[in-house]
């Protein structure tokens, strides 16, 4: 009876049941190996917590509840993996080599969410590039865009921010 009536709620759009993401699911994947690099160091700061969400809503499109739905889906995953294959294996099944850079990508952004990006966040990510068959030159190159952005996007702006020029003081 419950069953029929939540179905009916459902099909009037006045109820919706949560959203389960699939464990094959590539952004389970995606997010899980985002949650990792985000703990590589021991802590989940607040700039990680909050880049997290924004990645997941932004890059995956979802809203809020979802992504924290996501977030929760991704974080048992890594809890349960043994390894990055089986996360890497669904990228590899389900994206082109365009999609493996934009993880690759994401997970910079992620490395460099809390300012600085250590040993064991730079080891996780060529590692899981290497298993992504994403190229060296290409990994480096991605870390150096989004350092690049993230170095913008942490610079002062306006005219107090410029250094003086050789001579001036």
């Amino acid at each position: 009876m419950f069953a029929a009536l939540k179905n009916l709620l459902a099909d009037l759009g006045q109820f919706e049941a949560p959203r389960r993401f699939d464990e094959d699911d590539y952004r389970v994947a995606a997010v899980a190996l985002l949650v990792h690099i985000a703990d590589a160091d021991g802590v989940t700061d607040a700039a990680e917590s909050r880049r997290l969400k924004t990645l997941v809503k932004e890059r995956f499109g979802l809203d809020a509840g979802e992504a924290a739905a996501l977030i929760r889906e991704a974080q048992q995953s890594d809890r349960e993996a043994v390894d990055f294959y089986h996360f890497t294996y669904v990228l590899k099944r389900q994206l082109d080599d365009e999609g493996r850079h934009k993880i690759i990508e994401m997970m910079w952004d992620m490395a460099f969410a809390d300012g600085t990006v250590d040993e064991i966040e730079e080891n996780t990510v060529w590692r899981i590039a290497e298993l992504l068959g994403v190229s060296s030159r290409d990994r480096v190159l991605l870390r150096q865009k989004v350092a690049a952005e993230t170095k913008a996007e942490a610079a002062p702006v306006g005219p107090w921010s410029q250094k003086p020029a050789r001579g001036e003081a």
